[in-house]
């Protein structure tokens, strides 16, 4: 478990500024539980991968990406690889009003990732000067900019069911997607007829059940091998026949062979 990037007397102070940033560079994996606080939060990542968790879905972050928290929404988070490399912005709930409501997963522009780097640096506990009231606007701004594009399908998110039989089954494949049954099984096993199942599922999330469970196969694939697993042993866990299959699906989805997407994500996060 993990203390909170920014202290809660700070985030909750009144004489606050209206953003606050923090960037941090740590060795060992960082785990924030579930928590939640009057600020909306914009996570990121400077190099490797952060898994961001809420009551409506889980995303994975790469450095091109960030995830958008609206206030009060509970979360958690947790990073992936031999250290934790990553930045927050925190938005005071009355200038949260033109950004989304719910949870989402945003790229992160040039200017966005600059505004933040300088507004980390600001010292802490002073009033934000004329040009840093300015420069926090604009990373307001971009952030707005961001989630107007939000919730596209190369993000890489898994949306959460709110029926709670459906949620059961998320849950299940969430923990174990190497488990292989089919609709029929898992429409018997929530009580549910398959049509049901099907129709209520791509309803709620966006996906079919298959699909979805590919999705959490994914995420899972790319936590294991950012925290430096082999690609075999990855593969033959999550429920694969062979190396190639596994190859094949990751290359499908993202564009490239496992090892060569995690090196693009450590040269994206260099530049």
């Amino acid at each position: 478990m993990s203390d909170p990037l920014l202290a809660r007397a700070r985030l909750d102070a009144a004489d606050a500024p209206f953003v606050l940033a923090v960037s941090l560079r740590a060795p060992g994996v960082r785990d924030t539980p579930e928590h939640a606080h009057a600020r909306g939060q914009l996570f990121g990542a400077h190099r490797g991968l952060l898994s961001v968790g809420t009551g409506r879905g889980r995303w994975l972050v790469p450095a091109s990406d960030a995830v958008w928290v609206p206030p009060h929404q509970p979360h958690s988070l947790r990073s992936h690889g031999a250290g934790f490399s990553g930045w927050s912005v925190y938005v005071a709930e009355a200038d949260c009003a033109a950004l989304p409501a719910q949870p989402c997963a945003l790229a992160v522009s040039p200017l966005l990732r600059e505004a933040v780097a300088r507004a980390a640096g600001w010292p802490a506990g002073k009033a934000l000067d004329p040009a840093q009231a300015r420069l926090a606007r604009v990373l307001l701004d971009e952030i707005a900019l961001a989630c107007a594009d939000a919730g596209r399908p190369d993000r890489l998110g898994l949306p959460l069911p709110q029926d709670p039989r459906l949620l059961r089954i998320a849950c299940a494949l969430a923990d174990a997607p190497q488990d292989d049954r089919g609709l029929a099984a898992w429409a018997d096993w929530a009580h549910l007829s398959e049509r049901s199942l099907s129709r209520r599922f791509a309803r709620e999330t966006g996906y079919s059940l298959l699909q979805w469970r590919q999705r959490a196969r994914l995420l899972q694939a790319l936590e294991r091998l950012a925290a430096g697993e082999a690609v075999t042993t990855v593969a033959l866990a999550l429920g694969y026949d062979s190396v190639s299959a596994f190859t094949a699906m990751f290359r499908r989805h993202l564009g490239a062979a496992p090892s060569r997407y995690l090196r693009g994500l450590e040269d994206a996060a260099a530049d």
